[in-house]
């Protein structure tokens, strides 16, 4: 009787379809700039990169835990929670502005970011570092050397980096909001682009 119990629920679980693979994940954890701070719902260009994968064919899920004012203090306090609940296969940084902004030490912000490719690589994902540019009022000492930051990272880790804004946009105030910081939604397809450049390697079908 056990035994003819037990055959049944065999046979029963081996004509059950199999599980569908759950979908890649790819975790952004930035500030305001992938927040979508000043943009209607669906205009930031994370949001644009799920259509993009979606329209090239590729299965990948986004999540979005970026925060708007986030540092890279706060970054590297919410990632291991991050990591553990959607377990990515690629994570996207893109923070350091604010700590530039409010003029925190580089070595601290340097720090910070080696922490958190080194936190996502354990966790057994690739890492994409995106960069963000200073304004030119905190003097030309402050800025190289907050710039610096990525090219020692992208050394060290052998990490790739993208620049969420190049040198035409970041000038550019028609592609800004009023306060001159974030860029408008006319500006997201290009910062998509920027990222796209570097991510796309890393992805598979």
């Amino acid at each position: 009787m056990l035994r003819a119990l037990f055959l049944a629920l065999y046979v029963a679980a081996a004509v059950l379809p199999a599980r569908a693979a759950d979908p890649p994940v790819i975790l952004v954890l930035g500030d305001s700039l992938s927040a979508g701070y000043g943009l209607a719902p669906g205009e930031g260009w994370v949001t644009l990169l799920q259509q993009r994968l979606k329209k090239e064919g590729y299965g990948h899920r986004v999540v979005n835990a970026s925060v708007s004012g986030e540092t890279t203090d706060g970054g590297v306090a919410r990632l291991d929670r991050a990591l553990a609940t959607h377990k990515p296969g690629i994570v996207i940084l893109e923070l350091g502005g604010n700590d530039g902004l409010r003029g925190l030490p580089v070595s601290r912000v340097q720090s910070n970011l080696g922490q958190l490719i080194t936190k996502s690589r354990a966790a057994g994902a690739q890492v994409l570092l995106l960069t963000v540019q200073m304004p030119t009022n905190y003097g030309p000492q402050y800025t190289t050397a907050y710039q610096k930051v990525y090219d020692d990272l992208r050394v060290r880790y052998k990490v790739g980096v993208a620049a969420l804004m190049g040198p035409e946009l970041a000038l550019d105030l028609t592609y800004f909001q009023p306060d001159g910081i974030h860029p408008n939604a006319r500006a997201q397809p290009l910062l998509l682009d920027n990222v796209w450049l570097q991510l796309s390697p890393l992805l598979t079908r």
